[in-house]
């Protein structure tokens, strides 16, 4: 049966006085405690309390500065590099999908009309999204005018996960150091564009460039890998129509 002290009650044993003495002091020495601890915590703070109002302060003004910057000037700037760059973007689409290429791509880096390039974009507007897409657009155009060593560095700059800009920025790598003769370098960004995503339209296609000039390099395995992926894992891409032939030189050069 379940026990209670009732109010008032006092113990008539030695050894319950005993006890109850020992539980009094015990509470007692808590309080002591709680008491010191709670009386140097106050000391300190009040020793130190300059110190801890700028340590308060500057959190808060980091705080409060990183979202004034978000509001007041990461955006505003952003949409004024948005706005800057729409000439530049138009020239750049006009190369891809018109003529005078090489004309309409130099306007697209350096201006035209009285309107910003993509090179100024990227000077100008750095750190924002507008000066990331930039390094794309002119690394691409750069690519396009065969000046591949600028390819590289802004391709190289550009940052994204976008499914198929990403891959897109790392195989025009590999084209453009396969233009500065650098195989070992073409292959390792070729790799890095097939592994990066897996879609029906960039994964083949660089698939099939790492394979190729795998088969290069005398790395027929590496390449017959490649190309057995393609057959297997994406049989409605382009590259897949013609598979075969490059999975049997490579089946030939593995066996020598």
């Amino acid at each position: 049966m379940a026990t209670y002290n009732k109010r008032g009650y006092k113990p008539k044993t030695k050894v319950a006085k005993e006890q109850n003495i020992e539980e009094g002091s015990t509470t007692a020495e808590v309080f002591n405690t709680l008491d010191e601890t709670a009386s140097k915590t106050e000391a300190f703070v009040e020793k130190n309390q300059k110190y801890i109002f700028v340590i308060i302060g500057i959190v808060a003004a980091i705080v409060l500065g990183y979202l004034g910057y978000n509001e007041y000037i990461a955006k505003p700037k952003q949409v004024e590099a948005m706005n800057d760059m729409f000439q530049a973007q138009k020239y750049f689409n006009e190369a891809v999908n018109g003529t005078e290429k090489d004309s309409l791509y130099n306007l697209a880096l350096n201006g035209g009309e009285g309107k910003f390039g993509l090179l100024d974009i990227i000077n100008e507007y750095s750190g924002t999204q507008s000066a990331n897409l930039a390094n794309y657009y002119a690394g691409t155009a750069y690519l396009r005018l065969k000046d591949y060593k600028n390819a590289v560095e802004h391709l190289g700059n550009f940052k994204s996960d976008d499914e198929i800009l990403a891959p897109l920025a790392k195989g025009n790598i590999g084209d453009a150091f396969v233009q500065l003769n650098q195989p070992e370098d073409a292959l390792d960004y070729y790799e890095q564009a097939a592994q990066m995503r897996s879609n029906e339209y960039t994964t083949p296609m660089y698939l099939y460039k790492a394979g190729t000039i795998a088969l290069d390099l005398g790395q027929a395995d590496k390449a017959l890998g490649y190309f057995e992926r393609i057959k297997n894992d994406y049989p409605n891409s382009t590259e897949a129509s013609t598979v075969d032939v490059f999975i049997g030189k490579a089946q030939v050069m593995a066996n020598k």
